[in-house]
Order: C-alpha cells, then sequence, then structure tokens
C-alpha cells in the first residue's frame, strides 16, 4: 500500500514571483543592478504582459522599499533582520510588500510566499515566514509607521526618511540641500524615488527635431529642453530613430546640463570643446551635434574602455575624438573654450531609476568620490583657456558633491562662478538661490542634476 504525503502540496511560486525573487536574490547575493537583472530574467522565460508588469512592480518596490519593510519584519519577527537567513529575508520582503504596499490579497500573498518558503528552505523555516506574514497582515503600513517612525517632532528628518523608506542620512543630504525649502519640500523630494520616471528621448539637433520625433514615437514634446520628448512607455532600444542614430535616450535634465555649457558665455569661441568624463556618450552626442553647426569639436576621454565603445557608438558621425585615458592625467594643451565635467557621483539624483541604490550606497563612499570630484574639476581648470568656461555637473543633490567641490574650486583656482540659472532657461522656478543650478525630481520631473559654470579669468596662468 503507498503511503500518502504528509502535510499540504507545496506549489512552486508563480512565473512572476519568481522573476521577482530570483531577481531580490542577485540584488543581496551579488549586488546586481535590478534593471539589467529583470529585463533579462523576464525575456529569457518568456513572461510578458500583466505577469511582467506583477514582476516588476514587485520587485522595484521591494527594493525601493527595503529598509521599511526589514523594520516591519524585525518588530514583527522579534528578531533583528540581520539575524535572519537572507533568502528567507528576502521571501519575507517579498511577501512584506505585497501585503502593505499591493491589491494581492493577504491570503495569497501569504500562502504563496510561506509555500516558496518550504521548497526553498524546509517546513520549519515555512512556519516562521507563516507566522511573520500573518503578525504583518494584521496592521497596515500606516499603523506600522505610527509605532516604528520617529516622532515627527523630535526629529522630522528621520519620520520622513522612515516613512519613505530611505536611509537617514539620504533624507537629511536632501534636507540640506534643499536649505530653506527643507520643511516643505523634503516630503516630495523623497516620494519622488518612488514614482515611475518617464523615459525622456532627446532628438540630436540636424537629424531631428523634437517635434519629428515625438510624431515618429507617439510621445510628447518635452517641457524645458529644446530637443526633449516624453515617451508613454515601451522599450527605447527598439524605436527607430533611436536605433538609427537620430536620437538618444537621455533625461532632461541632462540634456539641460550639455546644452547649457554650449549658451555659458565665454570669451571668443574656437570650437574646441571637452567632455572630461564622456561615458556613455549622450552628453558628448548632444554637444557635438550643438556645435556642429560652428564648426566646434568634441574631444571625449573615457578612461573605461568599455564606456569608451559606448562612446563612440554613440556619437557616430558626429565632430567627436574619444581619448582613452584618465581625465586627470591628460597630455593635453590648456586651449579648450568650454568643458564639461559630468563627474563620477553617489547618483543620489537618479534613485528613482536605481531602486536598489539608496541603500547600496553609504555615507563612507563620500570621501572617495569628492577627492575624485575635485581632482576631475581642477585639471578641467587647467585645460580651459583663460576666457573659457568649465560646467561642472553631478546627478547627486550631496553639498559634499556639489557646492562644496565648487567652494574648493573657487578656493584653489583661478575661476569665477557664473549665474548659472540663465543657462537653464526656461526652467524659471525651484533652481534654488544660485549662482549654481539644482534641479529635482519633484520640482521639475528630471533627475536631481546639479550644474555650476565657471569661467577661467583672463590672464590665468
Amino acid at each position: 500500500m503507498t503511503a500518502k504525503p504528509r502535510g499540504p502540496r507545496r506549489r512552486p511560486l508563480d512565473p512572476a514571483r519568481r522573476a521577482a525573487f530570483e531577481a531580490l536574490r542577485a540584488v543581496s547575493e551579488r549586488d546586481a543592478y535590478v534593471n539589467l537583472v529583470l529585463p533579462a530574467l523576464l525575456r529569457e522565460r518568456g513572461i510578458t504582459g500583466r505577469d511582467a508588469a506583477f514582476a516588476t512592480e514587485l520587485t522595484y518596490g521591494t527594493c525601493r522599499a527595503r529598509g521599511l519593510l526589514d523594520a516591519i519584519i524585525g518588530a514583527a519577527s522579534g528578531r533583528s533582520p540581520e539575524a535572519i537567513d537572507p533568502v528567507l529575508l528576502d521571501l519575507l520582503r517579498l511577501g512584506a510588500y505585497q501585503l502593505l504596499r499591493t491589491r494581492v490579497d493577504a491570503h495569497a500573498a501569504v500562502s504563496t510566499t510561506v509555500d516558496a518558503a518550504s521548497s526553498e528552505l524546509d517546513s520549519a523555516r515555512a512556519g516562521f515566514v507563516n507566522a511573520v506574514l500573518r503578525a504583518i497582515a494584521g496592521r497596515d503600513e500606516l499603523s506600522w509607521v505610527a509605532e516604528l517612525a520617529p516622532d515627527p517632532h523630535l526629529d522630522p528628518v528621520g519620520h520622513a526618511a522612515f516613512v519613505h523608506a530611505h536611509p537617514r542620512w539620504i533624507a537629511q543630504a536632501f534636507a540640506d540641500a534643499l536649505g530653506a525649502a527643507a520643511a516643505a519640500d523634503l516630503d516630495a523630494a523623497l516620494a519622488s524615488d518612488d514614482e515611475r520616471p518617464q523615459v525622456h528621448l532627446a532628438a540630436l539637433p540636424g537629424r531631428l527635431t523634437a517635434a519629428e520625433l515625438a510624431d515618429a514615437v507617439h510621445g510628447s514634446v518635452g517641457r524645458y529642453s529644446p530637443h526633449a520628448v516624453y515617451l508613454p512607455g515601451g522599450d527605447p532600444g527598439r524605436l527607430v530613430p533611436v536605433r538609427h542614430g537620430q536620437a538618444l535616450v537621455q533625461d532632461e535634465g541632462s540634456q539641460l546640463v550639455a546644452r547649457a555649457l554650449t549658451l555659458a558665455p565665454v570669451d571668443g569661441d574656437a570650437g574646441r570643446w571637452l567632455d572630461l568624463c564622456a561615458g556613455p556618450g549622450a552628453k558628448t552626442a548632444l554637444l557635438a551635434a550643438l556645435g556642429a553647426p560652428s564648426g566646434a569639436r568634441v574631444t571625449a576621454v573615457e578612461p573605461s574602455a568599455h564606456r569608451a565603445e559606448l562612446v563612440v557608438a554613440n556619437t557616430r558621425g558626429l565632430p567627436v575624438e574619444v581619448v582613452r585615458v584618465d581625465g586627470r592625467h591628460t597630455d593635453f594643451e590648456p586651449v579648450f573654450d568650454r568643458v564639461l565635467v559630468d563627474a563620477p557621483c553617489t547618483g543620489l539624483g537618479a534613485l528613482r531609476r536605481r531602486p536598489e541604490a539608496r541603500w547600496r550606497r553609504q555615507p563612507a563612499d563620500l570621501p572617495a568620490l569628492a577627492k575624485l570630484q575635485r581632482e576631475l574639476l581642477a585639471a578641467a581648470i587647467d585645460l580651459t583657456r583663460p576666457g573659457g568656461v568649465v560646467l561642472y555637473a553631478t546627478c547627486s543633490p550631496h553639498l559634499a558633491e556639489t557646492s562644496g567641490v565648487v567652494g574648493d574650486a573657487l578656493r584653489r583656482h583661478p575661476v569665477a562662478a557664473l549665474d548659472t540659472r540663465p543657462l537653464f532657461a526656461p526652467v524659471n522656478a525651484g533652481l534654488g538661490d544660485g549662482p549654481h543650478v539644482q534641479l529635482w525630481p519633484h520640482r521639475h520631473g528630471t533627475d536631481a542634476m546639479f550644474a555650476a559654470a565657471l569661467r577661467r579669468l583672463p590672464g590665468a596662468q
């Protein structure tokens, strides 16, 4: 007589949840990037339509909310999240996110996660998952936040950080950058990181106008950059204008940065332009396309071989020379009229595009990055001829990477700050007190780009 199996039969995760779980494991185990891992999993397994959308929501949402989810999991389990098996913790995060921030039926969220724990690990740990998720399901997110968040009166920044699932140091950095507006704007700034960013395209001047591009891709012309088009959805890499080199995928804030360099007043312009941190080449391409009618040529510096190849691909057919060298150590003569330094940074201004980055970045990253930024800006100033302009930019609002770096350059080098705000017209509000510019997702719909224009003083050696 055949013995009957004991206990209920455990079902494996459905394809959407399985893809989300494996993407979360890749982030936890290998420091993978969700925007690279998840699309590959979806393509490999033929997951499309609603299932793909569900997998994307679960993966991106769980990554963004990780700190909040961990605090709730810790309270519900009575254990520090660091003491929970990493596989189990990712399953708990996936289940908790469904319970707290989706319309998934609570029973389905719990049962599918418990079944997965049983399949991945064992029945004992599946029981632990069941108990924790049932405890979480007994209350809504607002109730958990009310219990666990710092007091909003005693620690308003810490409270905002907890509510919007950001590390406190990032929330503090945003508050510092917002300055006097922090009290009113911090919640909106943090909330914008959870919004799905709209895809922006840049129509390359001389090849396509923004209106022509918008018609071709069924998009809409951007608000600020004369080259911007907003996409309603879909894969921009498959669009004919992008494949044919008539347009690039580029945030509107980045377009405004490149354009600002071309608008900065210089004492004469011989068309010798330099992009000192060029990879992957989108800003380089826009610079070259804008400068081509006047005969300008762009020297693009990129030390990484892979990123240099991307610059070559993105600037094909444009007046660009790609030089594979560290921008801090070139043998160029100081002859450049316009120099762009879009420096490597923490990327805190693009957290909405990189859901795992808010937890991956640490305050300890800042000193080395700020040192690199100061060195790159110093090199750029040295390569600019007197009367020429350097535009320093970062995709981060952190003061150590923005005004701190620029202030150091103003003290140490023969440059003067220009009022950068007019160079970003028609943006006419929310740019900060000047002379530098700070864009924000919640104000402008762009990444949080910082930009400062510096003129090399005439007669400086």
